[in-house]
């Protein structure tokens, strides 16, 4: 019987499912992490939102398994008894000998099942189990480093749950074990030296010593091999962490990372090329109508003008309707975010826009959590200030017109000189009194711990944006997450993203990369570089991906001042388009949505569970690649209209005035249907795998029966299926 693979329907054309179905009933699946239920990072959103595809496939043979901590189960969990006897077994088994587990519900879409461990309930054995670590794996973990004891406890408890586990089936089924980062490492590395009959595959989301390397100011990426790894390890005192590691990623039958540059990373660091690929995915909502997400736009950004009329009062001598919204928003990395290398070319697209006379006015935002106290007074007294002209304007509305009104129905026209009285005019007077200001608008809107050594906040000082009436590059610094209940931008980061015209994102170290990403799905476009995973991913699967406003700075293979001078492009370029062109770009971002998608991407993890089995159990899976075609390559061509990018060096420039821009031919509907034909094929995700199920006698027929379900690929880009397939030659 073949292996299943249990394939959601996709939009995309090209990626037919499989005709082979994968009998997943003697197979159990668990993914182990210490973001299940417990937001920490990014990989909190990865699992959370990869669970409803992968509950998909396994149905009722999925568990995730995580720590219980109270505040989290509170809100997110439901606990309730456990369905399967084997598992009732295992947890009651575990409970007797002092453990404390629990099972429940995951309350988000798809509502998986969690089995959470109290680590606190088992805190007595960490000094035998870190004596046990030494002497099974020579790992040492010193006293003070809680996160790696908690490490330690969390992976001991985790294999002796998939021990006792695999003790109380009655039937023994094929135990898949998906670990990810170095937190859920120990527990895999013991399945392995215990040699309990669990597949195991290890996901690294970035790896520990790139990120601290990367937060040293170290040339990361041309010193890739020549850095002594124990060394660079033991100076930043985490080599105990690094070994935990390293070891799980060598243990591991399946070894994954989510980006083509972390694999990069991770060969030289962790000395194994990784199996897989395995790209992070959102659930993307459709929209019935295209023009649905460009109304959520609108409405998103006239919030955000209303803030910025707040913030900027006094000073508002800037048209609202020619002003562009950038924004850069997550951990305050200051180098590895690229913040550093934005600020750097707002102050020349200053510039530019200065010396060209340019209408257009940019307001920049930075969303980065840093240490505050409090908001700025000046902050919050400019929304006051805005609401008070909100409700002077109200009032004297509603007394003109009840006098309009009275003076109708009568039949006279009404006396101008008679509709406002002095009292409106003082009104009026006094509210307009309360705009002046003496000082420039802020730059932070809290006030800072650490304001003379903030690295932004230095960089502003010293490049001279300073919110001046001169400046054509406003910025605003928001030191916390965003949020709908804050008293001064009363909005979530989804409903931000949505009002901004484009996100900036020019890291130095991005693994993956949910900011853009998430942008891509909302429609908004974004800067990326090739140093991050998903400007990589996309530089792969998009023939040109400026023209779907997926810009992608070169940081790789140029100096920093020659990636500035095209950020800088980049920027001005967004600025000089049309608001025509915008939508039209809009439209073209959001359909890329598809490729983002986790009913796409989640293959990427069905290969690399399948490829475990394989690995883990011979004697009943076997794999078998195909070999490499020359369909591989094959990209998401450009658009069949005149793509919005204002680079004039570009062949697909479009028109600037607004005559021609009229005259331009652009059919949505046409092109969308276009760009869906012209996805790429299954190719895309490298050779399919063959899989089959050996029976007992060890005969061919499943293999048969296999190899004529699986798709044929076909042998060249041409023999796809694209009317615009010779648009790829032009970018090649």
């Amino acid at each position: 019987m073949p292996l299943a693979r249990s394939l959601s329907v996709t939009s995309l054309t090209g990626l037919e499912d499989w005709d082979d179905e994968l009998d997943l009933e003697n197979a159990i699946l668990f993914e182990v992490a210490w973001e299940v239920a417990n937001k920490v990072g990014g990989i909190y959103t990865v699992i959370q939102t990869k669970a409803k595809i992968t509950l998909d496939e396994w149905g009722e043979n999925y568990f995730l398994i995580g720590p219980y901590l109270e505040q989290n189960v509170r809100t997110q969990v439901e606990l309730i008894e456990p369905p399967s006897p084997a598992v009732r077994r295992t947890i009651d088994s575990m409970n007797a000998k002092g453990c404390k587990v629990y099972f429940g519900r995951w309350l988000i879409e798809g509502g998986p099942y969690v089995i959470l461990i109290d680590i606190g309930a088992t805190a007595w054995s960490l000094d035998r189990w870190k004596t046990e670590l030494w002497e099974s794996c020579s790992i040492g973990i010193p006293w003070y480093d809680r996160e790696a004891n908690d490490a330690v406890l969390f992976g001991f408890l985790t294999a002796w749950f998939l021990g006792e586990f695999s003790a109380q089936c009655e039937e023994k089924p094929f135990i898949i074990g998906h670990f990810h980062e170095w937190l859920a490492g120990i527990g895999l590395v013991l399945c392995r030296i215990r040699k309990l009959p669990v597949a195991t595959v290890f996901t690294t989301h970035a790896t520990l010593l790139g990120r601290y390397l990367c937060a040293g100011s170290v040339d990361f990426y041309n010193n890739l091999q020549t850095f002594n790894l124990d060394k660079e390890a033991g100076d930043r005192q985490i080599y105990h962490r690094y070994c935990m590691e390293r070891s799980a990623v060598h243990c591991a039958h399946v070894f994954t990372t989510v980006s083509q540059i972390t694999a990069v990373e991770a060969e030289h660091l962790l000395k194994r090329k990784p199996d897989i690929v395995t790209p992070n995915g959102l659930n993307v909502k459709k929209f019935s109508a295209m023009h649905e997400f460009q109304n959520l736009h609108a409405q998103s950004k006239a919030r955000i003008q209303e803030f910025v009329r707040g913030h900027f009062y006094g000073h508002l001598d800037f048209n609202l309707d020619k002003t562009i919204f950038f924004f850069i928003a997550g951990r305050y990395e200051y180098s590895n975010k690229g913040a550093d290398i934005f600020l750097e070319a707002l102050a020349r697209l200053n510039y530019l826009l200065r010396v060209n006379g340019s209408q257009i006015t940019v307001v920049a935002f930075f969303i980065m959590p840093a240490r505050t106290n409090n908001f700025n007074v000046e902050t919050l007294k400019g929304q006051a200030v805005r609401k008070q002209l909100w409700d002077t304007a109200n009032a004297v509305k509603e007394k003109f017109g009840k006098k309009l009104y009275e003076s109708l129905l009568v039949g006279n026209l009404p006396d101008m000189n008679k509709m406002l009285d002095k009292e409106d005019f003082t009104m009026m007077k006094r509210a307009i009194f309360a705009t002046q200001r003496q000082s420039f608008p802020p730059i932070c809107t809290h006030n800072m711990l650490d304001d003379s050594t903030d690295p932004i906040l230095n960089t502003i000082r010293r490049i001279g944006l300073f919110n001046s009436s001169s400046d054509r590059v406003k910025v605003i610094f928001h030191p916390e997450f965003l949020s709908s209940t804050s008293p001064l931008l009363p909005v979530d980061y989804e409903e931000f993203v949505r009002g901004c015209h484009l996100g900036v994102f020019p890291s130095y170290y991005e693994p993956w990369g949910y900011t853009p990403a998430e942008c891509t799905v909302m429609g908004i476009p974004s800067i990326s570089t090739n140093l991050s995973g998903f400007g990589c991913f996309m530089e792969e699967h998009i023939a040109d991906p400026s023209a779907y406003g997926i810009y992608i700075v070169d940081r790789r293979f140029r100096a920093l001042d020659e990636s500035c001078t095209q950020l800088t492009s980049f920027l001005y370029s967004f600025c000089q388009q049309t608001r025509r062109q915008r939508i039209i770009q809009r439209n073209r971002t959001e359909r890329l949505s598809d490729l983002l998608d986790w009913k796409y991407l989640g293959r990427y993890y069905m290969y690399a569970r399948h490829m475990a089995l394989a690995k883990a159990f011979p004697d009943n899976f076997t794999y078998e690649p195909h070999e490499q075609t020359a369909a591989q390559g094959f990209r998401y061509p450009r658009p069949a209209s005149v793509p919005p990018s204002p680079s004039i060096s570009r062949h697909s420039s479009p028109h600037h005035s607004e005559t021609e821009e009229d005259d331009e031919r652009y059919d949505e509907d046409e092109e969308a249907e276009k760009d869906k034909q012209n996805i790429k094929s299954a190719a895309l995700m490298g050779p399919v795998p063959e899989w089959r199920k050996r029976s007992k006698k060890g005969s061919s027929e499943a293999s048969t029966s296999s190899n004529a379900s699986t798709p044929t690929l076909p042998s060249s880009p041409s023999d796809l299926s694209s009317p615009t397939n010779s648009l790829i030659e032009e970018k090649n």
